[in-house]
């Protein structure tokens, strides 16, 4: 399977309590891209989008997307208890498969300067050597454009780096100041878990959130978060899963928004459509199991025989697309990383138990 030029974005807009805003952000967006998931949070005002494509698409989606935000986001106007700097806050570029993180950087330079040339929205570059806090606290300027930010759009943080999780939970028995010392006991930054960064938010209804980033999911998933949390004895509210989550690290969090699923579903809505579009009868049938498969990949469950079982309809999704002459070699890349990323979710416990199985799909994907 070819998993070759391929990356993620999730831009995250300053808006998250208008839905026909929202969604004319997501839609322009899947113009372009493979739209993966749209994620509002009103308390926040915040929307996080999720996309996918080879590198030309993606550049397209985002510069489209970043428009439509400009266009409908005043931020004059917006509340919030996120940070923020923008209507389109921070654009992250995410390598997928064979795409490197160097790959990623030029990509991002190449979303930022489209930025700044196709809309006059100032960008500035976040990553490695400097940070998003760095920038939210008036610690650097725009790298392209300003000084002086875009009257109601402000400026945008166009970046690249690896898959990360976000997530919130509510810690129903602690005020802000006991919050804000658990945050401190879980960030990397201060001696806690390896890649751990947190925040405290102080929502309406006197509801204090513990909200973190993990950046090393490999070493810390949300699920040894919440197990620390437990050992220190914190009495937690519902996880809310920020987005998606890899299929390595979904545990219970990431139940029905893994990455590699919602890539798969992606693949399938679009070859659903390739398939439509010939017009024939045999292509009208099939674009309807397609988009049937769609639907239950995009909500597959991240226990052990669930990421098995996507793994394997992965696999063969590329097989049929390929026997009806509608797969491109973007849909074999999602294919290929959605495959790949659900078989290397699997334990060794479940390998033994499933055994001929697993020998099967590792020959698919040999």
């Amino acid at each position: 399977m070819n998993t070759e030029g391929l990356f993620e974005s999730v831009p995250n807009f300053s808006e998250g309590r208008r839905p026909e805003v929202i969604a004319a952000i997501a839609d322009a967006a899947a113009s372009r891209a493979h739209l993966l998931d749209t994620d509002a949070d009103a308390d926040h005002n915040r929307a996080v989008v999720s996309i996918a494509a080879a590198r030309p698409r993606l550049l397209d989606g985002l510069v489209a997307a970043v428009g439509a935000g400009v266009e409908r986001i005043d931020l004059r106007t917006h509340e919030g208890v996120h940070p923020r700097v923008g209507a389109a806050d921070v654009v992250p570029i995410v390598p997928l498969g064979q795409s490197t993180l160097a790959d990623a950087r030029e990509l991002a330079r190449e979303v930022g300067m489209r930025i700044w040339s196709d809309l006059h929205v100032p960008v500035y570059w976040y990553g490695e050597q400097r940070s998003l806090a760095d920038i939210r606290a008036g610690r650097a300027r725009p790298d392209l454009g300003g000084p002086n930010l875009h009257p109601t759009a402000g400026a945008v943080c166009v970046g690249a780096r690896q898959t990360l999780v976000a997530f919130n939970v509510l810690l129903p028995d602690l005020d802000v100041a006991s919050a804000r010392a658990v945050a401190r006991s879980l960030r990397e930054s201060t001696g806690g878990m390896r890649g751990v960064q947190a925040l405290v938010f102080h929502l309406p209804g006197d509801r204090v959130q513990l909200s973190m980033n993990l950046f090393r999911v490999d070493e810390t998933p949300p699920d040894a978060v919440l197990a620390e949390l437990s050992r220190q004895g914190v009495r937690l509210g519902e996880p809310q899963l920020v987005g998606l989550c890899p299929a390595t690290a979904a545990g219970e969090v990431g139940s029905g928004r893994v990455l590699e699923a919602r890539l798969a579903a992606a693949a399938a809505r679009a070859g659903a459509l390739k398939c439509r579009e010939r017009g024939d009868a045999e292509g009208v049938a099939l674009a309807r199991k397609l988009e049937s498969e769609a639907a239950k990949l995009a909500a597959l469950g991240s226990v052990q025989p669930d990421l098995l079982a996507g793994a394997e309809r992965a696999a063969a999704l590329a097989a049929v697309l390929r026997a009806a002459k509608v797969l491109d070699g973007e849909l074999e890349a999602m294919l290929g990383v959605a495959a790949r990323g659900l078989r290397g979710a699997i334990k060794g416990s479940t390998e033994m138990e499933y055994a001929a199985r697993v020998r099967a799909l590792d020959a698919r994907l040999a």
